[in-house]
């Protein structure tokens, strides 16, 4: 068998195989509220056989969605109304996980499923954005600087949230610390000006991460909890690898099991040259000096190529997200690719 193909247990948690569904942003609720959309798009990749289903980023209050058309867990009848769509999942063999995030000053955005592009206002609809420092990103609305207690809010959204996705059935729980969102911002000196216990020093900006972390864990202990982090900003005097390296210490230290590598997104002057695996470095980066569980993602489309990724040890698993929207049964085909087992429902077999 394909290590690719074997399972991973994190946690107590096992996955049929290490090919998992990246959290993908539908843009498709209304007042935070998973619908129909939310079951037929998650529950096709389980029927697909993945190991692992993350739903997209999951705003942890309403002030923390990206658009108005995200999904939420901020309250129990969102949670009521994931729970369908988790136990759909797991009837059809792959373990269900959300991520959860808050996205900072990039919040309260058009959608852009609309076609537009900026800041929503409160007149048609959008709130007030957060941050760390009042920096705003490229053109949107500026940020209000999060004062103390507002940090508090954040660390008990989180845990709130996370007790929620419990509730709904969710197995794995990932913290979005990545692509420039509010805790993205809060580790990076770029978008983190801070000079109270959130702010300067590395060991400041990680703070809010780390809390973050712990109260999660404290919430949720017999989930599995992962944390996305951007390797790099990809911008001078940001955040970097070695960062990436030494936060992932400390969250594995406050609770976590599993760093999900990805990068970029927290500036507009970012310089990245997209390619077949380009973050795939960061990711045995991160493996290699922690020794902790690791996944890579980023144009990991190839089974071929994942499949070696796993075998040189470079990471763990392998999160995907276009790839499974060009072909929800990519583990499927993946598996007849590498001559493995097809983790195909009995209904689906004839074709293998």
């Amino acid at each position: 068998m394909s290590t690719l193909f074997t399972p991973l247990s994190v946690r107590g948690i096992e996955t049929r195989n290490r090919l998992w569904v990246s959290p993908m942003c539908q843009y498709s609720a209304r007042e935070g509220m998973p619908n129909d959309w939310h079951h037929v798009h998650l529950a096709q990749f389980a029927a697909g056989g993945a190991g692992l289903v993350i739903a997209e980023a999951t705003a942890v209050s309403p002030e923390g969605r990206i658009s108005p058309d995200d999904v939420g867990l901020w309250n129990d009848a969102q949670a009521e109304a994931w729970a369908p769509i988790v136990a759909a999942i797991r009837a059809r063999g792959s373990v269900a996980g959300v991520q959860l995030g808050h996205a900072g000053r990039k919040a309260s955005t058009t959608s852009p499923l609309t076609g537009g592009r900026g800041s929503v206002s409160p007149a048609d609809g959008g709130w007030t954005t957060v941050a760390p420092s009042a920096l705003a990103y490229d053109s949107f609305a500026e940020p209000v600087a999060l004062d103390a207690a507002g940090i508090d809010k954040v660390v008990t959204d989180f845990a709130d949230a996370a007790r929620r996705a419990v509730a709904a059935g969710f197995e794995v729980v990932e913290i979005h610390a990545a692509h420039g969102y509010l805790l993205h911002q809060f580790l990076s000196p770029l978008t983190n000006h801070r000079d109270d216990a959130y702010g300067g020093s590395f060991e400041n900006r990680v703070r809010l991460v780390v809390r973050v972390t712990e109260a999660v864990r404290a919430a949720a202990p017999d989930v599995a909890v992962f944390v996305r982090f951007s390797a790099t900003d990809a911008a001078e005097g940001g955040w970097d690898v070695a960062d990436t390296v030494a936060a992932s210490r400390l969250v594995a230290e406050a609770g976590a099991d599993l760093i999900d590598v990805s990068s970029g997104g927290l500036v507009p002057h970012q310089h990245f040259v997209p390619g077949p695996g380009y973050q795939v470095d960061y990711a045995a980066t991160v493996r290699r000096e922690t020794g902790l569980l690791v996944a890579a993602v980023g144009m990991i489309d190839d089974p071929t190529f994942g499949e070696q990724i796993l075998a040189d040890g470079r990471a763990d698993a392998i999160l995907s997200a276009r790839e499974w929207l060009r072909d929800p049964h990519y583990a499927l085909r993946a598996a007849a690719t590498l001559g493995d087992p097809v983790p195909a429902p009995a209904q689906y077999l004839r074709a293998y």
